[in-house]
This record gives structure tokens, C-alpha cells and sequence, in this order.
């Protein structure tokens, strides 16, 4: 399942961040790549205890927190930290997976469920840097708006292709999800975004109730503590 995120960042809200990641130090983002992914991987990212990424990660996840699309496709148990990496001059990743486990002393170890590319260079400040997600539905590539974010299972093959022109920057991490499982994952965001869309259509019918019980009632079935 693959789900956009419009709008996570406000138009100010951007403008601080680029500003705050073009001060900051880069550095090989091979820092931060697996055994595999090393061999792939050719970008900059920005250290993960650097203050600049702390303190834009931070205002990240607390834009994320208020995010009910989020908060419904991904059922959030523990957010990584937000990383941040740029792609510029042919830079490119090659196909990977990501570690299934992340550590980080603010958060522990968590598992990666779901991974996320939140964009925050416009598509036409850059040729090339495409995110390609391969699922069992296909391979999708994905160029979004500054501001708008990808949400899609960490299980995927993906790369990104080489930037041609201009800068490509972006945050990504990852979520320990409350729902291990993806399938039951998207059925559970199914499920409640068709309770929202009566809610909104029909606000008095009679189904409502017992189809919010029924969407409660499964995930306190499947939500690991």
C-alpha cells in the first residue's frame, strides 16, 4: 500500500526548513547505508545528531502527530528520527531494501514497517531523482510537490534515479507500525477511510456505529502493544 500525504509542511513551515538544511554541514550519506545499500548509494545527507536535522525532524513529526491521514494509514507506534539527505550532479541510489531493524538513542530499536520520502524540492527545480517503489501491484515512480510526503511498506524494492539538474532534498525515515502486518494494515485504512467519507455524506446513518465497532474491534485484535 502505497499512500501520498499532501501538505504535511505549510509553505512557511518549508521555508524554514530549506533554510535550516542549507546552513547545515553534508556529508557521504554512506554513513547511514547497510552492507548491500553502501554499494548503491551516492548522496549527502546531513548527520543524524547535527542540531539543524533535530530540530527540523522534530517539527516534522509533530506536523505528522496532527496528520490524521497519517495517523490512519499508519497506525504510528514509534517514528525514527527524520533524516535528510540531497541528490545533485548525476547522484542516484540503486535498488535496495531497507533495514528491516533501526536504532537511535532517542528512540531504541524499532522495527521498520513503513518507510517515507517527505519531498521538499519543487519537481521542477530538478530533472531525474525519481522515487521508484517496486510492490506487488507494480513499479511506481514518484515526484511530489515540496511539502508532500510518500508513504509506502518498508518490504519494498526502491531506488531513486540520478538527478540531471538542480538539487533534489528530502527527509525520509521510518515507523514502527501498531499493525505489523500490511495486509491488515490496509485494510484497516480502507476500512476507516470509508467510515470518514459516510460520516461526512450521511452523518446520521444507522450503519455507522457498527462499522466504527467493527473497525475498533479489529484493530484491538491485530495492534501489537
Amino acid at each position: 500500500m502505497m499512500v501520498r500525504i499532501p501538505r504535511v509542511l505549510t509553505p512557511d513551515q518549508l521555508a524554514q526548513v530549506r533554510a535550516a538544511l542549507d546552513a547545515a554541514d553534508w556529508v557521504d550519506g554512506r554513513v547511514t547505508a547497510g552492507h548491500h545499500s553502501a554499494r548503491v548509494k551516492d548522496n549527502q545527507q546531513i548527520p543524524e545528531e547535527h542540531p539543524a536535522a533535530r530540530r527540523v525532524g522534530e517539527l516534522i513529526v509533530a506536523a505528522l502527530n496532527r496528520n490524521p491521514l497519517f495517523i490512519s494509514a499508519a497506525l504510528p507506534q514509534r517514528i525514527f528520527p527524520p533524516l535528510f539527505n540531497r541528490y545533485a550532479g548525476g547522484q542516484a541510489f540503486g535498488n535496495h531494501v531497507d533495514n528491516a531493524i533501526r536504532q537511535n538513542p532517542h528512540v531504541g530499536r524499532i522495527r521498520t514497517d513503513l518507510s517515507a520520502t517527505l519531498f521538499l524540492s519543487e519537481p521542477e527545480d530538478y530533472d531525474g531523482g525519481d522515487l521508484v517503489v517496486e510492490d506487488t501491484y507494480g513499479t511506481h515512480g514518484v515526484k511530489l510537490p515540496a511539502g508532500d510526503m510518500i508513504l509506502y511498506p518498508a518490504s519494498s524494492l526502491h531506488h531513486v534515479t540520478p538527478v540531471t539538474r538542480g538539487a533534489r532534498t528530502a527527509s525520509f525515515f521510518w515507523m514502527q507500525s501498531l499493525v505489523r502486518d500490511v495486509g491488515q494494515r490496509s485494510l484497516l485504512f480502507e476500512m476507516d477511510q470509508a467510515i470518514q467519507s459516510l460520516g461526512r455524506d450521511f452523518p446520521d446513518h444507522e450503519s455507522l456505529p457498527r462499522l466504527t465497532a467493527t473497525y475498533h474491534n479489529l484493530l484491538r485484535r491485530w495492534a501489537e502493544p
